[in-house]
């Protein structure tokens, strides 16, 4: 799943985001498209127990892929 956030303003990113995520299951993924860093929504992801990793992409944006652990 691809949740593209960019044009919004903060926080729907984070809030859209983090209702997305109320939705997987262990192992499974989302990747989602911010025109910034999402810098508080990695704290909540650590707080949470997701993996994530971050691409910056050639227009300036970040593709953050997000794994749900059975942690």
């Amino acid at each position: 799943m691809i949740l593209d956030n960019r044009g919004l303003e903060p926080p729907q990113p984070m809030m859209r985001t983090l209702t997305k995520l109320g939705n997987l299951h262990v192992g499974e993924t989302i990747t989602i498209i911010n025109d910034r860093r999402p810098m508080f929504l990695y704290e909540e992801l650590n707080e949470l127990g997701y993996l994530h990793n971050t691409d910056a992409l050639e227009d300036g944006s970040f593709k953050i892929t997000i794994t749900k652990s059975g942690e």
